[in-house]
This record gives structure tokens, sequence and C-alpha cells, in this order.
């Protein structure tokens, strides 16, 4: 059961540094990713997956990239916009 515990308290303390990182680039950028069309957010999704598997595939330290969780951060943010946009359509259709 401290497992599951540990899982859960893990899950939302990254939860809420997703959320911090979401904040901090929407200061930035704005809400440019409500102008994207879902194809071109899937689009980014695979950019950031090859960029992983190349990382991981590199032998040495990465030169330019962030790093292999900047990543995968970034691909659960785009997650989280697509959702919000497929919900945004439903609600549209009905």
């Amino acid at each position: 059961m401290s497992h599951e515990r540990d899982t859960i308290k893990e899950y939302d303390e990254i939860l809420g540094e997703l959320r911090e990182l979401m904040v901090a680039k929407n200061a930035d950028y704005g809400d440019s990713w409500r102008k994207m069309r879902i194809p071109s957010i899937t689009d980014q999704i695979l950019v950031k997956v090859c960029r992983i598997r190349s990382l991981e595939e590199s032998v040495g330290p990465p030169k330019v990239s962030e790093g292999i969780e900047s990543e995968y951060r970034d691909i659960i943010n785009y997650c989280v916009f697509a959702l919000i946009k497929l919900r945004e359509a439903k609600t549209k259709t009905k």
C-alpha cells in the first residue's frame, strides 16, 4: 500500500511541475497552441518523440537539448492541449 501512496504523491508532484511549466511557457508564448489544429499538435508530439529517440541513441551528453525529461514534459503538455481542443470541438457539435 505504501508504494501506491508514493506513486500518487510522485504523480501529483509531477503534475504540479507540468502545470508550472505550462504557466511559464504560456507567459512567453501565450495561447498560440489554441490556433493549432490537432494534426499540428500531433506533429509536434512526433517531433519530440524523434528527439527523445535521438537523445537516447546518442553517445555523450546532448549539445543543445534541454534533455529527455524536458521533451517528455512538452509531450504531456501538448497532449493536454489536444485534449482541451477535442473537448471544445465536442461541445461545439452538441
